[in-house]
This record gives structure tokens, C-alpha cells and sequence, in this order.
């Protein structure tokens, strides 16, 4: 546990870590095209681990040379693996490591954590086999641990109803092997880090609008990447710098539009935030934020077709909104109950806790915004983005705040603490 107090006004500079979904892709793409992929600004955590262990086991070559992460490619010529792989804590590693396994023709088992066995799979399973491979687990195949033999795929047609990154991204990795079409439609644009991919490593894929039509038989070329600092990341230090006050300049910040909604959101609530020094690296924009604050923040409702775009900066956005003025609510989020933890569930519980009014819904909640929070013990169920939401809770709330299991922060954002002690001051007891 940690034990945090209030905290002084954010002051500096801060550069969060890379983007945690381009980093796993990074791995992948190397992995799956052909020739020498160079990846700097790797995001090392628990989860992006996860994902360079389970492509060892499939063969591939890695190594780091002065803070660069080189990968041979195998242009989709895997070996079988000689264990079961382990996807640990994370979904991105679960469900996109079976599109690529979809399309080898040997056998593996993937698994994961307690947690990981309990998120659903099916939703990738089903269109998978429908694409031709055999896939056999739990629960009719819908968790982990599963079984995998794939090879020859033909193509699909496939409705993207929950607008999920992961689905989509599974199905697009799939379909570069297979005979004709993938054409995916989505109800929203889901998070768009895959499409891109594919067209800077050298492959064709057309997106309009909501649909992504991707033919298959491609094959990839390696490509040197940078990977910006993940916006999620900086979410939590953006939110603490609007509540308790200072300037801070976050740098090399990934400003995808798919990836933006939180920013978005805060500036509707009051919030200002300065875009410097634009630029590209990849296919990807990047820049530097500029945050101040304190900020009178106003209530907000987060609406269905939004929540794509800020799925992971739920915790700390319902944060910000039980301080605004007024009302607030997230509805067409049930997605958040499938997560590392149920984090609707977790939200309301511990903002309650904190003396907050909440009503919790199946796909959501709304609340009462509040003039200050009350410091409590916090249930993070091990979840990382919950664990930094309510650390941002705890250095503004009135008295001490208590954080279960603070180290799971390192599934994600392993110097989460120390970067909050770079740009201010707190009194915490391990």
C-alpha cells in the first residue's frame, strides 16, 4: 500500500512513457514483415513484455543496441512455440497474438493471468473461425487458456459492433494472409494505430469513414519507428495540473485523433490546453502540451459515439468530474466491465468513498460534481488505470488516501510515483 497526502502545485517538464498500443504493434509489425525493424522509445512494461516474449517463442530475433529495439522479421514464417505462451495481464497481447496465430499452420496455447482468464476472447474467436482457423478454450472457446491451429484463411465480412481496436486489429493481422477480402465496418471509428501500420510498412488498406475493406496476400518491409509518449499516460498529470494548479509541458505526446477524446473532453470542462511544435513521426502526429491551471471545471456528459476515443482516461476523467460544478455522466461504456478490472464498479465505489454522489449503470454512471473529496482507502483490484486515478484523487482530496497494490501501476507506467514526485511535491508512507 501508499499512503498519500495532499500535493503542491505541478511545476516542470515531463516526457510520460511511449505509447503503449504503438509499442505493441511496433513488436508485431517488425515481427510479421520482412526485414529489420528498428523500434526507439520502446515502452517497457508488463504488458509490451508480454508481447516480445510470445514472439521469441515464435522464433523472432531480438536484440537492443543503444536504446534501440531491433527485430528481425519472419515475413508470417513462425516456428511453433515450444510452451505456452503467456499474454500475462494484457488483452492487446491476447487478442492480437491470435490473429497472427490464425494464420500459422502449427499448434500453440495461449494464456494469461487470473484476470486475463477472465476477459472474454470470443469476440475474436468467432470471427477467426469463420476466417477458417480452429481455435478451441474454456467456456466454448470464449477464455483463455486457448488452443490454436491455423494456416489457410479466406477472407470475411464482419461488423465491428463494439468498436474494438483489438477486434479490428486481430482481423486486419489475419487478413494479410488470407485469400481475398477482410471488410470490416465499425458502428464508431475505433482507435486507427493498425491501418496505419500497415500502409507504413509498406502495405495497402482502404479506410472511408467507418469501413476498412483490406486485401489479403500482403507482405510487409521493415521500417525504422519512434514511438511518442502515450497520451493515456499523460492524462493523470494533466488532470492533477487542472486541480490543484502550476504549469507543466508534457513532450512528444501522440495526438492521433482517434486518441484524443480526453483532451477534447477537459477543454469542453474548462480545461486549456496548448498544442506546440506539431509534427510526424511515422504515420502518427505528435506534440508538446502545454497545461496550466488551477481550473473551475464544469460538468460534462460523455456521450456513446465518444467513448472510443477515451476509453482508458475514464478513471481519471471521472475524477475531474466530481470536482466540476454540476453534473456529469459517462453512459455507453459497458466495455469498462471487461477490463483488467470491472471499472465502472471500481469508479463508483471508490468515488463514493470519497464522498461523492454516484449512480452506477450497466454501461456507466453519473454523478454529482463535488467542492472536495474526502481521503479514503482505495480498491484498485489491481488495476493500473485505476491505481493512477485515484492517486490523482488522493493528492487533491482532504486528509490521507490509501492505495492497494500501487505496484500494479507497472503494467502500464512502471515510475508512475516518481515521475508525480518530478513535477511537485507530496508526503507519502510506503
Amino acid at each position: 500500500m501508499i499512503t498519500l497526502k495532499k500535493a503542491k502545485r505541478v511545476y516542470g517538464h515531463l516526457r510520460v512513457p511511449s505509447d503503449k498500443s504503438l509499442s505493441h504493434r511496433a513488436v508485431i509489425f517488425g515481427s510479421i514483415a520482412k526485414g529489420t525493424t528498428k523500434i526507439k522509445n520502446f515502452l517497457y512494461c508488463e504488458d509490451t513484455l508480454a508481447t516480445l516474449r510470445a514472439f521469441k517463442l515464435l522464433g523472432v530475433k531480438v536484440k537492443e543496441f543503444k536504446g534501440v529495439l531491433i527485430i528481425e522479421g519472419r515475413n508470417y514464417e513462425f516456428s511453433e512455440p515450444p510452451d505456452v505462451i503467456d499474454a500475462k495481464n494484457s488483452g492487446t497481447t491476447a487478442r492480437l497474438l491470435l490473429g497472427v496465430l490464425a494464420t500459422q499452420n502449427f499448434f500453440s496455447v495461449l494464456t494469461g493471468d487470473e484476470s486475463l482468464r477472465r476477459r472474454p476472447m470470443d469476440r475474436v474467436v468467432k470471427p477467426l473461425t469463420q476466417m477458417g482457423a480452429k481455435i478451441w478454450g474454456r467456456k466454448s472457446s470464449s477464455l483463455l487458456p486457448l488452443a490454436v491451429v491455423g494456416g489457410k484463411l479466406k477472407g470475411i465480412n464482419f461488423f465491428n459492433e463494439k468498436s474494438s481496436a483489438q477486434v479490428k486489429s486481430s482481423l486486419l493481422l489475419a487478413g494479410l494472409r488470407c485469400e481475398g477480402k477482410v471488410i470490416i465496418e465499425e458502428r464508431f471509428k475505433s482507435r486507427d494505430h493498425t491501418e496505419r501500420l500497415i500502409e507504413y510498412f509498406g502495405g495497402k488498406v482502404k479506410v472511408k469513414k467507418n469501413r476498412i475493406e483490406l486485401k489479403g496476400g500482403q507482405s510487409l518491409e521493415g521500417r525504422e519507428l519512434k514511438i511518442p509518449a502515450d497520451p493515456s499516460s499523460a492524462s493523470f498529470f494533466i488532470a492533477l495540473t487542472f486541480l490543484i494548479g502550476g504549469e507543466l509541458i508534457l513532450e512528444d505526446v501522440l495526438i492521433n485523433p482517434t486518441r484524443i477524446g480526453f483532451l477534447k473532453k477537459v477543454e469542453e470542462m474548462g480545461g486549456r490546453i496548448t498544442f506546440l511544435n506539431k509534427r510526424v513521426w511515422g504515420r502518427e502526429e505528435v506534440a508538446d502540451l502545454i497545461v496550466k491551471g488551477p481550473v473551475s471545471l464544469r460538468g460534462v456528459e460523455v456521450l456513446p459515439e465518444e467513448v472510443p476515443y477515451l476509453i482508458d482516461e475514464v478513471p481519471v476523467l471521472a475524477i475531474l468530474m466530481a470536482l466540476a460544478r454540476g453534473r456529469s455522466s459517462v453512459r455507453g461504456a459497458k466495455e469498462l466491465r471487461f477490463k483488467e478490472s470491472d471499472r465502472i464498479r471500481a469508479i463508483c465505489e471508490n468515488l463514493r468513498a470519497m464522498g461523492v454522489k454516484v449512480e452506477e449503470y450497466e454501461d456507466g454512471f453519473e454523478l454529482e460534481g463535488s467542492s472536495y473529496l474526502k481521503g479514503t482507502k482505495v480498491r484498485t483490484y489491481k488495476d493500473h488505470r485505476i491505481a493512477m486515478a485515484f492517486a490523482v484523487a488522493g493528492l487533491v482530496a482532504e486528509g490521507e488516501t490509501t492505495i492497494d497494490h500501487p505496484e500494479c501501476v507497472s503494467i502500464s507506467y512502471p515510475n508512475f510515483f516518481e515521475d508525480l514526485r518530478k513535477i511537485t511535491t507530496f508526503s507519502s508512507t510506503p
